[in-house]
């Protein structure tokens, strides 16, 4: 039986950086599947990284024959699903109103519809054991975005939320099979998310968030650290864990209205 790893949103950003962690760290893995839309650039990452075990998957997450295509692919070999790290996500800023309809619902389908999708297809070849350590891993890049309700980025807040509360259920589901699930909730990390949410206005962090910016390689170690210790929650950099308490103690009603503040400097 092959070991495997399946990472989406492979081809940039946090992806990638999980992809070149695995490919340095994790010598127990047969396989470790790149998942993105781009052909060239998973090829350009298997240049990179000369690690023979990996293998470019072309696939668009929203489209059905595609997730039912990876499935397939899982069937049709003996496979066992160590590590699942679902990447792949989008977002556009602006108000609601103003967001094109298609950019809202594939934010909504690769933020939530695919990424749970593909966790259902996956887990009939998820690695169990009654030893928890010893159990495949599901890690969810999941945001601090999640925490509070965002306005001028309220469905990519929204959805990020549903993948946190999501993942914590999950976890619970599948703790009696030894299947660890971990949601990862960053700040700002610098890649190219920035420029495309903005649709190009904006390509670097400015205000106080430049201060908080995360690395991505330094994020997928963390992750991946947290997985392996069974960490339900990574809420990753001291600045988002103090968004985390403020979450918890102040109102809502309150928050949202320093946000708008903000959103008027």
């Amino acid at each position: 039986m092959k070991k495997i790893a399946i990472v989406t949103g492979a081809s940039s950003g946090i992806g990638e950086a999980f992809v070149k962690e695995i490919s340095v760290t994790d010598e127990t893995l047969d396989e470790i599947w790149i998942v993105a839309r781009r052909q060239d650039k998973l090829d350009a990452l298997l240049a990179l990284t000369g690690d023979k075990r990996i293998r470019p998957v072309k696939a668009d997450l929203t489209n059905a024959n595609d997730l039912e295509s990876i499935g397939q692919r899982l069937s049709s070999g003996d496979y066992s699903v160590c590590l699942l790290i679902n990447c792949a996500g989008l977002g556009k800023r602006g108000n609601l109103s103003s967001n094109a309809i298609e950019d809202v619902a594939a934010t909504i389908n690769v933020n939530c519809q695919s990424l749970t999708l593909l966790t259902r297809i996956v887990l009939p070849y998820m690695k169990t054991s009654e030893v928890k350590k010893g159990g495949g891993r599901i890690i969810n890049i999941a945001s601090s975005a999640a925490f509070l309700p965002q306005p001028g980025f309220a469905v990519y807040a929204a959805s990020k939320s549903y993948v946190l509360n999501f993942s914590r259920a999950l976890g619970a589901e599948l703790a009696p099979q030894g299947i660890v699930v971990t949601a990862v909730c960053p700040g700002p990390v610098d890649t190219e998310f920035l420029g495309k949410a903005t649709g190009g206005r904006e390509t670097e962090f400015t205000g106080f968030r430049k201060n908080v910016v995360a690395q991505a390689d330094k994020l997928a170690k963390a992750s991946l650290k947290a997985s392996y210790k069974g960490r339900k929650v990574l809420v990753y950099k001291f600045s988002q864990k103090m968004v985390h308490f403020v979450s918890k103690v102040l109102p809502t009603g309150l928050v949202l209205h320093f946000e708008q503040k903000l959103l008027k400097n």
